[in-house]
């Protein structure tokens, strides 16, 4: 009878013993998906910050914080309607400059949606930009812009933006 409760207790210590490591395990899992959520919550909150940042520098026309939000490495590819691609970072500045330089001009900006990955992720905007006058009468254009933006050294930059017109005034 005494081998018999040692058994018994064997037994129900090995079982004890994996129910315990079973807990600990689902536990330390579960632990590291509320982790991963929080780091994929952070994670796009800025990017979203970040694509924010830099669609207020063009609204603003802030050359200075419009390259803060650029690449360092220098990658960065403009492809809008009847251009060529600007494939570097001192391009698109150039093309900006120039642009913000033009008067009266008003750009709004929506983000449609976006997808976020741990270090790459990209975005559809709507954008309205407004002339009051261009040849004589109001002009608007109505584009969905998509922009990449790439994370380097824990800072996400804009690496892409693919302009797109949906609606002109002149159509």
């Amino acid at each position: 009878m005494h081998n018999i409760m040692k058994k018994n207790i064997r037994k129900n210590l090995k079982n004890l013993s994996i129910l315990l490591l079973s807990v600990m395990l689902i536990t330390s899992c579960s632990n590291q998906i509320h982790h991963d959520k929080i780091n994929q919550a952070k994670n796009k909150k800025m990017f979203i910050t970040i694509l924010t940042k830099h669609l207020k520098a063009v609204t603003n026309r802030d050359l200075e914080s419009l390259l803060s939000t650029m690449s360092p490495t220098g990658e960065m590819q403009l492809i809008v309607p009847q251009t060529e691609v600007l494939t570097s970072v001192d391009a698109f500045m150039n093309y900006h400059k120039e642009w913000f330089a033009a008067p009266n001009w008003t750009f709004e900006t929506k983000i449609l949606n976006t997808k976020v990955f741990d270090d790459f992720g990209m975005a559809i905007v709507e954008i309205i930009y407004r002339e009051p006058q261009r040849n004589g009468v109001p002009y608007f254009n109505r584009m969905i812009v998509s922009y990449d933006l790439e994370k380097i050294d824990n800072n996400w930059y804009i690496i892409k933006d693919h302009a797109s017109s949906v609606q002109k005034s002149t159509d």
